[in-house]
């Protein structure tokens, strides 16, 4: 039963010392959001309201507007209005999800610029019971039949365990001010037509129908964290150490079940069922991009690289343009020019032999020279394959050029021997 003291018990399951917190609730002027901010009111907590006029139903948006407002100006509380208007281009489909990523953004810049650490959200029971049958339609999984969180990044949501009719109730007794919005009645959209025509008939085979679903559902999110807690301690189990990216044994991945293997992989991104078997049977360097991530196959090893952490840097870098010709050697320290460097070398060249500007870059497809210590010539990827160079610690490696993109040395591994100094040299470049 939905009262004062039994929705304080259900706040501070998800947040400890509700008293002490800020919050932003959104409110539309329905039966949920007003009495969300009711219960808010009566309990004296720090709060302010926030409502979108979206335009949408004429004058019913605009009476649904002045009823948030009026409690607002009664109980002299804070309160933010966002008018949709042409500038927001509503688009002729997707309404639903337009005015959702709407309403969130609006939420978040007013949360930040008020410095409110929660929003607060009416979804309630029957909101619960839609979500999952439209997510049993989806074959989502474990995770969408789980439905709605109670609490996820810092949105909570205290009226999930309350039926719509405990809310009405609360509502009449506590003669709470609020619209209906009629446009629910239509059955046009998906989760309407749940609503109005699955949920009632659902509701009519069993008096305590929507009691046990609260039952069933609490018993699905305890499942869905033992399960992943399964997952992350046989994930902790496949990682190779690496203080930059994630890395993965690919061997060990693959021994475990597919259900392991798309769970494992959909935290990076990687949630395509049918493109999961080609990562394993993928050929060394392929890589696979998710929103976030990049994921490169590596001999045994998958290496996952967020995008956002990667460091921007050059891929190309001017070294020197041209040497001067009053001095008989020039020295260069590459550390003044790149990152640090985690092995000694010291090469001189001829500069006779050299065709100004000298630049540092990437590896590139075809690229070739004639290593030192080794007899004719040899394309760089093999020569990073031989020297077992991993893929990720190659894309941080230099290539000295010339003009004619002549590959002079891999930084710092081997000089090309055709620009070498020799006793005979007279004018030296030094790169250290």
């Amino acid at each position: 039963m939905l009262e004062k003291f039994s929705f304080k018990n259900q706040l501070e399951n998800l947040v400890r010392n509700p008293e002490n917190h800020h919050y932003l609730l959104a409110v539309s002027g329905g039966s949920d959001s007003m009495v969300l901010a009711s219960l808010f009111q009566d309990l004296g907590l720090m709060y302010q309201v926030a409502h979108i006029n979206y335009k949408l139903r004429g004058k019913d948006s605009d009476l649904d507007q002045k009823t948030v407002q009026d409690f607002c100006e009664k109980n002299h509380i804070q309160f933010h209005l966002y008018e949709v208007s042409e500038k927001d281009k509503k688009p002729e489909n997707s309404i639903q999800l337009w005015a959702r990523e709407l309403r969130y953004h609006f939420f978040r810049e007013i949360q930040e610029q008020q410095n409110l650490e929660f929003l607060v959200t009416a979804h309630h029971l029957n909101d619960q019971l839609e979500t999952f049958i439209i997510n049993l339609s989806k074959a989502s999984g474990i995770n969408g039949l789980s439905g709605i969180p109670a609490e996820t990044h810092n949105i909570l949501r205290p009226l999930l365990n309350f039926s719509k009719k405990e809310i009405y109730e609360y509502a009449e007794e506590n003669r709470i001010d609020f619209r209906e919005d009629l446009s629910n009645k239509k059955s046009d959209y998906l989760r309407n037509k749940i609503r109005n025509e699955i949920v009632p008939k659902l509701l009519e085979t069993n008096d305590q129908f929507l009691e046990n679903f609260k039952k069933s559902s609490l018993y699905l999110n305890q499942t869905k964290d033992f399960v992943q807690k399964q997952i992350k301690e046989i994930e902790n189990k496949l990682i190779v150490f690496n203080p930059e990216h994630k890395i993965l044994s690919k061997e060990k991945l693959h021994k475990e079940s597919a259900f392991v293997q798309f769970e494992i992989l959909k935290k990076y991104g990687f949630h395509q069922e049918e493109e999961i078997p080609k990562i394993f049977t993928a050929e060394n360097g392929s890589s696979f991009y998710s929103k976030d991530y990049q994921l490169v196959v590596d001999r045994d090893e998958l290496i996952f690289i967020h995008k956002k952490a990667e460091k921007e840097t050059p891929n190309d870098i001017l070294l020197i343009d041209k040497f001067d010709s009053s001095e008989n050697q020039i020295i260069i320290n590459l550390e003044n020019n790149i990152e640090k460097i985690n092995k000694d070398f010291e090469w001189d060249f001829d500069v006779e032999k050299l065709h100004f500007p000298l630049r540092l870059r990437r590896q590139k497809d075809g690229d070739e020279f004639y290593p030192t210590g080794f007899s004719g010539k040899k394309k760089v990827s093999k020569f990073f394959r031989d020297e077992k160079i991993s893929i990720l610690v190659r894309q941080k490696i230099w290539i000295l050029t010339d003009c004619d993109n002549s590959v002079l040395g891999i930084i710092p591994f081997r000089q090309d021997r055709r620009f070498m100094a020799t006793k005979h040299t007279e004018k030296v470049l030094t790169i250290t």
